[in-house]
């Protein structure tokens, strides 16, 4: 919606694009779902700060596809909505949107301890740790919907909540004075977090270069860079509303086309790619994988007595 003027797909376009972002997310759920469910069939992954990781990531992957696929969907089936259970899914979808890189850099981490100060790992990594290291994350991601929550409250009856209303982010504050305050206050937020981010991973790498030998700097130096690829996948959903800044002005009339490949690209295809990176490569995730979801056929060979 531009500032004077609906543009509405057709029933076919509109149909199509429902059935490709509805069909994706249920296969990368379904995807996902098979890694959670392999994960809890061996005691063993549960007791690895790895895995709670990596497992953590698969799920809160999970969640954040439901979540953007239902809000894609009901932007077509009713144009307007419950500003309460708009508010919810805005929230959590926000909330593990920013969880999402911050696992990704607790993961790296753990693996760099691992690589360089095997030692120490066990003490360091414990399970009851990783629980604590993931709901600080939870806390840290909370924290840019809070402060949205927060704003809104102030400037806003409380009869807001009751009302209908388009199921955006930018919708959920009328005055542009807002809006414009609350799009600033995210990119610095995000800025934050990407530079964070960086660092953490250029000093993991060199210092894994420089620690260990040069067999294990070498496969220290590998994990650490998937981690990075992972990263960079998971990244692209902080273009979105960037690319759609600067593109959409040059296309007017293809708005809804650019913000649907936008939001098939940089939100949905990597929530697909960086869980199987890590799972596929992992020969014990993989191995337990196989054991689990492949048929077994038994012969019998009968010998005469």
């Amino acid at each position: 919606m531009n500032s004077t003027n609906w543009i509405v797909d057709s029933y076919e376009e509109a149909l199509s694009k429902n059935i490709v972002i509805v069909s994706l997310g249920l296969i990368i759920n379904f995807i996902n779902g098979m890694l959670v469910v392999t994960f809890f069939s061996n005691p063993m992954f549960s007791r690895d700060s790895r895995y709670i990781l990596y497992i953590h990531l698969v799920i809160n992957d999970m969640f954040m596809i439901f979540l953007s696929v239902t809000l894609y969907v009901l932007t077509y089936a009713s144009q307007l909505g419950n500003a309460s259970l708009c508010y919810t899914f805005v929230f959590l979808g926000t909330a593990t949107f920013m969880i999402s890189p911050l696992n990704l850099a607790g993961m790296a981490i753990e693996r760099f301890i691992a690589i360089c100060k095997p030692l120490h790992h066990a003490q360091i990594c414990t399970p009851q740790r990783t629980h604590v290291f993931i709901c600080l994350i939870w806390v840290v991601g909370a924290i840019p919907s809070l402060a949205d929550i927060f704003i809104l409250l102030s400037i806003q009856p409380t009869a807001l909540f009751r009302s209908v209303v388009l199921c955006y982010t930018f919708n959920l504050f009328p005055s542009k004075q807002h809006r414009d305050r609350i799009t600033a206050s995210q990119v610095i937020y995000m800025s934050f977090v990407w530079l964070i981010l960086i660092y953490t991973y250029c000093r993991v790498l060199f210092t894994a270069r420089k620690a260990v030998s040069k067999g294990s700097a070498n496969k220290a130096q590998s994990t650490i860079l998937l981690h990075g690829v992972q990263l960079l996948l998971c990244m692209l959903s902080y273009m979105t509303p960037v690319i759609d800044m600067f593109i959409i002005p040059f296309f007017p009339v293809h708005r809804t086309k650019i913000s649907f490949f936008n939001f098939l690209i940089t939100n949905i295809m990597p929530r697909l790619l960086s869980p199987l990176i890590y799972g596929v490569r992992d020969q014990k995730f993989l191995k337990q994988m196989k054991e689990c979801f492949t048929c077994k056929v038994i012969f019998v060979k009968i010998v005469p007595s």
